[in-house]
């Protein structure tokens, strides 16, 4: 049986990860978040390390309020540069494999075809740009880590695109939702079951892989597929993002090209439209 460290636990993909454990009766789960391990602190991550065999690090951890890190630069930094560091370090002295879970913001959004792992990086924001510095540390402490970039997570859990938009249909008549950034909406669960077939690998490549659903859809088509499958009354509108000026900005355009996870690990992915649907039950 592998020992499994969870990091962010509470967390949109901690939760999913959770929520199918029992389909891995392979796998002993710890499941940790700020409150019951310090990840910032070397001596904290050391000693729970030493207490127990760690078999893998999934590391779902992250400082992810995109527009605050604008002015929280510090905080960002600490959680998604010095934490996974202090991870992947543990990780390595220890011989325990690890997963660090990253995003597609670290590009800049004027590509205009699928990033691949090998496009060059350009942060456009302080989240971005913290990420981006995650990821090289993982790597330079733990070279056979392996680092998934995601993009537009959203589960029944937590705060996401999926929830808020629910409510706001619920509670408004009409909604204005930008349709000039484009991605792929990531579905948890799906991100989740990815992540345990990588696990069940019998050798894991380290190194950098992207990992969406499938398709294309801007926030506008976004909501409309929700609104379809709810069958919500309330109108929405497409408008440019210049309509709703952030403190970070967004990529334009951040679709990730997935061949390479697919093909090293024989990873099936769902279209985004089907994820959806089992999200919201239908």
């Amino acid at each position: 049986m592998k020992n499994i460290l969870v990091t962010g636990a509470n967390g949109q993909l901690g939760q999913a990860i959770t929520a199918m454990a029992a389909q891995y009766p392979d796998f002993r789960f710890f499941y940790t978040d700020k409150d019951t391990l310090d990840i910032t602190s070397p001596e904290a991550v050391d000693a729970y390390f030493s207490g127990q065999t760690i078999d893998a690090v999934i590391n779902c951890a992250a400082y992810t309020a995109v527009d605050k890190a604008e002015t929280d630069e510090e905080a960002a930094f600490l959680l998604n540069f010095q934490a996974p560091l202090i991870l992947a370090e543990a990780a390595a002295k220890h011989n325990s494999a690890f997963i660090h879970i990253s995003t597609d913001y670290v590009f800049d959004g004027r590509h205009y075809r699928p990033y691949t792992e090998q496009n060059e990086t350009s942060p456009q924001s302080i989240y971005g740009a913290s990420k981006l510095r995650g990821e090289a540390a993982v790597l330079g402490y733990h070279p056979n880590a392996i680092i998934i970039r995601t993009s537009w997570l959203y589960s029944r859990y937590g705060v996401n695109f999926v929830l808020r938009m629910q409510e706001l249909m619920k509670e408004k008549e009409s909604l204005n939702v930008v349709y000039d950034q484009v991605g792929t909406p990531t579905y948890a669960p799906d991100l989740a079951a990815a992540i345990l077939a990588i696990l069940q690998h019998p050798e894991p490549a380290g190194g950098i892989y992207h990992y969406s659903n499938e398709g294309v859809a801007s926030w506008y088509d976004f909501a409309i597929a929700i609104k379809g499958l709810t069958g919500a009354s309330c109108g929405i509108s497409p408008v440019t993002s210049d309509a709703y000026p952030t403190a970070a900005k967004r990529p334009a355009y951040s679709v990730l090209n997935k061949e390479k996870i697919k093909s090293v690990f024989g990873i099936t992915i769902p279209y985004w439209k089907d994820s959806l649907a089992v999200c919201l039950g239908k």
